[in-house]
């Protein structure tokens, strides 16, 4: 029961403190040292380098703001991942989790490749999960470790998927979150509070149908405009982007996605499923 945390950042933070809630010899190393004072008040080690960090557990877990961190990190001792699995919880691309797979292997470690879908809060709760992709082996042997943190998603073997996946969820997230704050800055326009739509908005944001109704259809190439077509979607935009510039709100994000209907439109789609733009958004 013992792992290195590289990275203190919110995530790496409250995975380092899930760690030592549970029992576990924890070790960490941060660029700013500092950011460790709490928990070396609980308990936790200070690496006094990088490669004390790596050899210090056979477990090391790397949550930083990207893979060009990762690499400033674990190349100051690359000869340290030796007999080392990694569990790579940064944000980066699919081609980016695959390179730098193969480039710890050239050292002799492995990687496990992570997309934690939960905020830092929600780190070593129940019912929330982290993607996993890589050795399958790998992530067996540690999964008492990695279930300390979150549940486990495993995808398979090929190192970018999980990366992949979280990327999808995150594209989802951020534009919906987007989507949301226009929402509310059009509401306090009008003189309605966040707290007075609340309830709405949650109703709102449930795309549960649209998802489970829409999928099947996406994967066929099935775009029939049997309950909602571009033609509709275009006004309706046009009329969000109005109401909210009517109030002073900028309209960029409801016409950005006007502009992509429309685009949709002009190809010949009009009387078709917004599920077209599916294709409208991939050039084909």
């Amino acid at each position: 029961m013992s792992v290195t945390v590289i990275g203190l950042g919110p995530m790496g933070h409250a995975m380092a403190a899930a760690y030592l809630d549970k029992g576990y010899d924890v070790t960490v190393w941060n660029r700013t040292a500092g950011k460790a004072d709490g928990l070396l008040a609980r308990g936790a080690r200070l690496a006094p380098s990088v490669a004390a960090a790596l050899t210090a557990n056979e477990l090391v877990v790397v949550s930083l703001t990207g893979y060009d961190a990762v690499h400033a990190v674990l190349e100051q001792a690359p000869e340290a991942l030796a007999g080392r699995t990694v569990a790579n919880l940064t944000s980066d691309t699919p081609e980016r989790a695959r390179t730098t797979a193969a480039w710890v292997a050239g050292h002799g470690g492995v990687q496990i490749t992570g997309g934690v879908q939960t905020p830092p809060p929600g780190i070593g709760t129940p019912d929330v999960a982290t993607y996993y992709s890589g050795p399958a082996e790998a992530v067996e042997a540690h999964r008492p470790a990695l279930e300390a943190l979150t549940g486990i998603d495993y995808l398979g073997e090929d190192p970018g998927l999980a990366a992949l996946y979280y990327q999808i969820g995150i594209d989802m997230f951020w534009t919906g979150l987007a989507g949301y704050l226009h929402g509310q800055a059009v509401a306090q326009a009008y003189g309605v509070s966040a707290r007075e739509f609340q309830e709405q908005a949650v109703k709102s944001l449930d795309l549960s149908y649209f998802v489970r109704f829409y999928a099947p259809r996406i994967d066929a190439g099935e775009h029939q405009g049997d309950m909602e077509n571009l033609a509709m979607a275009e006004a309706s935009l046009e009329h969000v982007a109005r109401t909210a510039e009517a109030a002073g709100v900028d309209g960029a994000i409801p016409r950005a996605i006007l502009e992509t209907v429309r685009r949709g439109i002009a190809a010949g789609h009009g009387q078709e499923s917004l599920t077209r733009l599916t294709g409208v958004l991939t050039g084909r």
